[in-house]
Formats: structure tokens, sequence, C-alpha cells
């Protein structure tokens, strides 16, 4: 049976009609949630659609080649540095690092769809780039599965969630949020903005 962690209402939740208003504007923009949910593919096309930079988490912060973590000063200084640009788009996790990346956001994308979608587009990213680094990783990083990353991406909603509800209510609540509960909702919310781009 699925464990969804019942979650207070944000208090700046928006549908995905308000998310679409804002996207139209807006120059920075956060998206979070679960590996194997679509930030990046999401992130990519938001990022065509209204000419953004785009800053993966994972390549550009966190990852260095062989699946080295970067050491947590240079990765701060690098969310720093990308946070004080004009015009972005950023996917990832890391809600300790919520705070230096909130303050600067406009609206958060919360990707929250069932693990069973998560599991599933985890599984065909790693059949997808088996043995070879995915564009949004890191060179040197290939893609890879094992049993901790799978019970990661199990336990999602029960271990993680509530910190990230935590960081928005404590560094965002000035910062609309829209989560969307499955892949159909992000193409609504991208065909939305099709619409008005």
């Amino acid at each position: 049976m699925e464990q969804i962690v019942a979650l207070q209402a944000l208090s700046h939740a928006v549908d995905i009609d308000q998310a679409a208003r804002i996207l139209e504007k807006a120059d920075r923009i956060l998206i979070m949630g679960c590996s194997g949910t679509g930030k990046s593919t999401l992130a990519q096309a938001i990022a065509s659609l209204r000419g953004l930079a785009y800053v993966s988490m994972d390549r550009d912060i966190f990852w260095l080649p062989g699946w080295k973590l970067r050491p947590r000063p240079e990765a701060i200084a690098l969310i720093e540095q990308a946070v004080a640009g004009p015009r972005w788009i950023m996917d990832g996790n890391s809600p300790g690092t919520l705070p230096l990346r909130l303050p600067r956001a406009e609206l958060v994308i919360w990707r929250r769809p069932p693990r069973h979608v998560a599991l599933r587009g985890v599984i065909s990213r790693w059949l997808r780039y088996r043995g070879r680094s995915r564009p949004e990783m890191a060179p040197g990083c290939p893609e890879r599965l094992d049993w901790k990353f799978l019970r990661y991406i199990w336990t999602f909603e029960r271990d993680e969630a509530p910190q990230f509800q935590e960081m928005l209510e404590q560094h965002g609540r000035n910062v609309p949020v829209v989560t969307l509960k499955s892949y159909r909702e992000g193409e609504d919310l991208l065909s939305r903005l099709r619409g008005k781009s």
C-alpha cells in the first residue's frame, strides 16, 4: 500500500492554472521532488520555452567525475553563484540548501507522484543510460541503481517530504508552490505555458 505522508497544506500553494500564469513571467524557478519523477525533463522544457539558464543540482553542483561528492563549501559557493543570476530554473533536492535557494525563487514546482511512478522512472532511466552518464549528471558518473537508492525512493514521502515542507514554510513563505502529482499534470502545466508563450 502506498505510504503518503499527510502534510499540512501549504499556505502559499497554487493550482496549475495559477502556476502557468506565474511561469509566464517568473525568472527564477525551483523544481524539487523524488528521483525519477521527471524534474530534469520538466526543467529543461521550461528553460527552453522561457529562455532560462538550466541548472542541474546533480551535474552542476554536487557531483564530480567518478561519483565523487563535491566538498560542501564548494557546492554552497556554486549554489550562491547560481541563485545570484537573474534568470534560471534549478532542479534537484537537498532540503538543506533550500534556505539558500528559496529566497531568490519566484515559483517552486514540487513533483509528488506516487512512489511506483518514481520507481518506474528511475528504472527506465537506468535501462536507457546504463553504463553511461545521463545529460543531467556530471561526466564520469555512469547511471547506477542499487538497493539503497531504491529504498530512498520507496521512503521518500515518509522521510524526505516533511523536510521539504518544513523548509518551504521556514524559508519560502512568500514563494508560490504548485504540487504536481502525475506526469500528466506536468504536461498540463507545459501546455498552458506553451499556450501563453
